[in-house]
């Protein structure tokens, strides 16, 4: 646990919430937060995926506990309960000097391409900046064909988006069981090499109850997300005093190994997910500089070709055609043909605004396997 460098702690409402009076637990809030703040002082990037806002919203429009909500009615709770999980955030971060930044993220903004970008690029400079992203699915507008559907998912997804080592799920159970936990005879499993069928098969059906929903069925399907992106996943229970620092000294919990990493899954990601939709000409100064590692500003491209929109996989290939690489692109083809050839001070001039001053940043760059054979 030690060894990752970033890491996403996901935390449910039953964790935050006193399912009776719906009450915001607040020394739930202060235990995480000084659990957070302890990974950070190791020098560990820490974001939050934290539930709670639809429980924190019920009370607020006279919904009751327990009384089960249509959408319409949890998208208002939601709206009505968002400022409040971020207040509690803040307030429980502020005890360490530093601030909760909100983030609230639809399922267009992952599987969207240049939504995909201007979100990593918003949370990779918070982090900078010294904020936990506190990030939350956005109910608001949210329908029930187009939903993460629970905040497991939306935490898998978000320690892929970020490149994270590892996930952490705060529950209300210790891990994944050979059965039903509450029989007597049922037995824990530390460590998940694999997300076999037989897996599969130990998790219950996903369940609405309390102040929060899901199951291991979502869990699961949250660590076979989170393993394909090289993040290694733990579920521990949520309701220990510190429950970051009780599994780093041995709480009960299940480990799911993922093979790789994020840098490789990445690599794997940018070469074979995505269609390559167009190509940038690089001369031989772009072409050195990106074999070195380096990022490709718009001063070393000689011509864009093809259409492409913000978040693409472009080809890059030198002027007698040899493949260089493949790249995730930073601009739209209608800019990249704008500045290309341009110094990056320059692109703000030209395009009235500036999306960084690379176009492909060098951890979005990978080399081609077919690097030295024609385009």
């Amino acid at each position: 646990m030690a060894a990752a460098r970033r890491v996403v702690i996901k935390v449910g409402s039953a964790q935050l919430i006193d399912p009776a009076s719906l009450a915001p637990r607040e020394d739930r809030f202060d235990a995480l937060a000084d659990d957070i703040a302890r990974l950070r002082q190791a020098g560990q990037d820490v974001v939050l995926v934290s539930s709670a806002a639809v429980a924190l919203g019920r009370p607020r429009l006279g919904l009751k506990p327990g009384q089960t909500l249509t959408l319409e009615e949890k998208q208002a709770a939601a709206a009505a309960g968002q400022a409040l999980l971020i207040q509690h955030w803040d307030r429980a971060f502020a005890r360490h000097g530093f601030p909760a930044a909100q983030a609230l993220v639809s399922p267009a903004d992952i599987e969207s391409r240049p939504r995909w970008l201007n979100a990593r690029n918003t949370l990779e400079t918070l982090l900078k900046l010294g904020a936990v992203p506190v990030i939350n699915e956005n109910d608001t507008v949210a329908t029930e064909e187009l939903r993460f559907g629970d905040n497991d998912r939306l935490a898998a997804r978000t320690a892929q988006l970020v490149g994270a080592q590892l996930l952490i799920i705060l529950s209300d159970v210790d891990g994944l069981y050979d059965r039903d936990p509450r029989e007597p005879n049922a037995a824990h499993i530390p460590e998940i090499t694999a997300i076999t069928p037989a897996i599969e098969a130990l998790a219950g059906p996903a369940r609405s109850e309390g102040a929060g929903t899901g199951g291991m069925a979502s869990k699961i399907a949250a660590a076979r997300i989170a393993n394909a992106a090289g993040c290694d996943m733990i579920i521990c229970r949520g309701d220990y005093p510190y429950p970051v620092q009780a599994i780093a000294n041995g709480a009960r919990a299940s480990w799911f190994h993922a093979h790789g990493n994020p840098e490789s899954a990445r690599r794997a990601w940018i070469l074979g997910s995505l269609a390559r939709e167009g190509a940038l000409v690089l001369d031989d100064g772009a072409a050195a500089a990106i074999a070195k590692g380096r990022s490709l500003l718009p001063a070393g491209v000689v011509d864009v070709q093809g259409r492409f929109e913000r978040g693409a996989a472009v080809r890059l290939v030198t002027q007698s055609g040899q493949r260089l690489g493949v790249g995730v692109i930073g601009y739209d083809d209608h800019e990249a043909r704008q500045i290309a050839g341009r110094q990056s001070e320059d692109i703000i001039t030209i395009l009235g605004y500036r999306r960084g001053v690379a176009l492909v940043h060098a951890t979005d760059l990978v080399p081609d396997p077919a690097d030295g054979s024609s385009a």
